[in-house]
C-alpha cells in the first residue's frame, strides 16, 4: 500500500493478490483445514489438514482458482469470477508478455480488491485495521466507498440502457444489428441450481432471478390427529446472485448490483424433504 513514489502500482497489486489468496486461504481454514487440502488417492494432504499427519504435517493446498469457488459458496457475496481475474492478471504478470494489472485502472482496481478482501476479512471475524494497521484503515474504506459509488452508477447505467432497449423493440425501432444479437431467456440465464421469476426493475416484466447458494433449508408439514393424513414439504432461502430479462436484455451479474437494485437480496424455492435430510445428514447437521 506503499504510494506510487516507492512501489510501481504493478508490484502494489502483485502482492495485493498474493494477499487475496492468503485471506481466503484463511477464512477457509478458520472453518477447517480440510476445505484448502488437495484430496489424492491416497488421502495425504486431507488427513494432514484434518491433523493425522503423523510426523509430516505438511500438505498441498489446491489452486487459487478453487479456493475462490469455494469462498463463493461458504461467504457469499465473495465474487469468485472477479477474485480469479485479479489471479490471472497476477500470472500474467509474472509469466506473460500482456498488460497484467495495467488492464484495469488502479482506482478501480483497488476498489474491487477492497471489496473482495472485506468478505474474507468479515469471515474470520477480523476487521480491516486488524490486516492493515489503524493508520491504512482509512485508505482502504475510501476505496470501499469508491466502489459502492461505482456500483450505483453502473447499476443506473445497466438499467436506462435496459429501459432503451425495451422501448425501442415495443416499437419497433431496434437496430437490425441489436436484432441479431437480441438473447432468448436461455441465452442470458446463467445456470444457477435455483431461480424463481421476478419483475425486472427495468421494464416491470417477469425476469428471472438466480443463487446457487443455500442460507437456511427447512422442513414444515402437517398431521391430521382425527384421519392420520399427514403431508410434509420442504422449502429454501437462496442468496440472490444473478438477474437476467429477456425482454429488456438486463443482466445483472453481482450480489452488489442486485442488492441496490429492488430485487430482493434472497428468494424462497421449494426444496425436497428428503433432499434437505439428506444434505443435514451429509454436513452433520441432523
Amino acid at each position: 500500500m506503499d504510494d506510487d513514489e516507492s512501489r510501481s502500482f504493478d508490484e502494489q497489486a502483485l502482492w495485493a493478490s498474493l494477499a487475496l489468496e492468503l485471506l481466503a486461504k484463511a477464512a477457509l481454514c478458520k472453518v477447517s483445514p480440510v476445505l484448502i487440502a488437495e484430496p489424492t488417492e491416497d488421502g495425504k494432504n486431507v488427513l494432514a489438514a484434518a491433523g493425522l499427519g503423523g510426523a509430516d504435517p505438511a500438505f498441498t493446498s489446491v489452486r487459487a482458482t478453487t479456493i475462490f469457488m469455494r469462498c463463493k459458496r461458504a461467504f457469499p457475496p465473495f465474487n469468485a469470477e472477479q477474485a480469479k481475474k485479479i489471479a490471472n492478471n497476477r500470472n500474467e504478470y509474472l509469466h506473460g508478455g500482456g498488460i497484467g494489472f495495467g488492464v484495469v485502472p488502479a482506482e478501480n482496481w483497488w476498489a474491487n480488491f477492497w471489496s473482495l478482501a472485506s468478505i474474507l476479512i468479515d469471515a474470520q471475524d477480523k476487521t480491516i485495521a486488524d490486516l492493515v494497521g489503524g493508520r491504512r484503515e482509512g485508505e482502504a474504506s475510501r476505496y470501499l466507498a469508491r466502489n459502492q459509488e461505482y456500483m450505483a452508477e453502473r447499476l443506473e447505467s445497466l438499467i436506462s440502457r435496459a429501459r432503451q432497449r425495451f422501448v425501442q423493440k415495443e416499437q419497433g425501432n431496434l437496430p437490425p444489428r441489436e436484432q441479431k444479437q437480441w438473447r432468448n431467456a436461455a441465452g442470458l440465464i446463467a445456470e444457477m441450481d435455483y431461480s424463481i421469476n421476478e419483475v425486472c426493475p427495468a421494464c416491470g416484466n417477469d425476469g428471472t432471478l438466480e443463487g446457487e447458494y443455500v442460507n437456511e433449508a427447512r422442513v414444515d408439514g402437517y398431521q391430521d390427529p382425527h384421519t392420520g393424513e399427514s403431508d410434509s414439504w420442504g422449502e429454501a432461502d437462496v442468496n440472490s446472485e444473478h438477474f437476467s430479462c429477456e425482454s429488456c436484455q438486463l443482466v445483472l451479474d453481482t450480489s452488489e448490483l442486485i442488492e441496490l437494485s429492488d430485487l430482493p437480496d434472497e428468494f424462497t424455492v421449494p426444496m425436497d424433504p428428503e433432499m434437505i435430510a439428506e444434505q443435514e445428514g451429509e454436513y452433520g447437521n441432523d
